[in-house]
């Protein structure tokens, strides 16, 4: 029994999705939304919205299906599930899919976005990246390139990495990786021209704050010496991965997203074994 995806319609109408978030550097809408279920907080997502198209695309999808990926690698992330719900949005009602996530952040937390945290802290021509090794978060990082690079991640701005900070002793910690669904085949949904079209591995260009806009170049920034401390990707791994998708997504679009997620971790696998050779 999947525990990530609810088929049952639920009736979620009495979600409010006022508050709109742009998302810097990439085109559409993603409103959102929260509930508090037992003392719990509750976040929720819709694929790209706008009034007259309402909700299209699968972002969503993505959320869980990035979700299941780093389950696989035992990348520290937000776990998403998605539900299919009834929801009202500007006076009309429609039925969706929602990506729901836990709040991941601790009663004692604040966060505040990486950008600003790095304006805040750096030190002179510091890059982004040079900061986060300096505050011991390489790894972190290192391991997001990755996972990056896997799913074509497009949007992994300023604003997509937090630091939460402790208000009792000023700790900080990164919280775990989240929003990756402007990644895979998102711009292709409906058009099987286009996803025909796909190179899975082309270097798409990426709003990284943190390295360059290159995926595949971001690669080579990672040490030969580092220890990603991740977990082989298995080609059977896509029952996995996929399960279930095939009631939502078109099985051609289902075997375009396993093509692009495994070509690029064979690739990606070239790379690290390259590094070890002794020149």
């Amino acid at each position: 029994m999947m525990k990530d995806i609810v088929f049952e319609l639920q009736d979620m109408r009495y979600l409010d999705w006022a508050v709109r978030k742009i998302s810097p550097g990439t085109p559409g809408c993603f409103l959102k939304a929260y509930d508090e279920i037992d003392g719990k907080r509750i976040y929720y997502k819709l694929s790209n919205y706008d009034s007259y198209r309402g909700v299209f695309g699968h972002e969503c999808i993505n959320e869980l299906i990035v979700s299941r990926i780093m389950d696989i690698l035992g990348i520290p992330h937000v776990e998403y599930r998605i539900i299919y719900a009834r929801v009202m949005i500007d006076g009309k009602e429609l039925e969706t899919w929602i990506s729901a996530s836990d709040n991941f952040r601790r009663n004692n937390e604040e966060k505040l976005a990486y950008d600003m945290f790095y304006d805040l802290q750096k030190r002179n021509n510091e890059s982004p990246l040079e900061f986060a090794v300096r505050n011991g978060w390489e790894i972190y990082i290192y391991q997001m390139m990755c996972v990056d690079y896997l799913i074509a991640n497009r949007d992994r701005h300023g604003s997509n990495l937090e630091v939460l900070r402790s208000i009792e002793d000023e700790s900080i910690r990164l919280a775990p990786l989240f929003d990756q669904g402007v990644s895979l085949l998102f711009s292709t949904y409906g058009d099987e021209e286009a996803l025909d079209k796909t190179d899975v591995m082309q270097d798409f260009l990426a709003n990284n704050y943190i390295g360059s806009r290159s995926l595949e170049y971001n690669l080579s920034l990672i040490p030969d010496s580092a220890d990603l401390r991740i977990n082989v990707l298995k080609q059977e791994d896509k029952k996995y991965i996929l399960e279930g998708i095939e009631r939502i997504l078109t099985q051609k679009h289902i075997e375009k997203i396993w093509e692009m997620v495994w070509k690029r971790w064979c690739h990606f696998e070239e790379i690290c074994s390259e590094k070890k050779r002794p020149e």
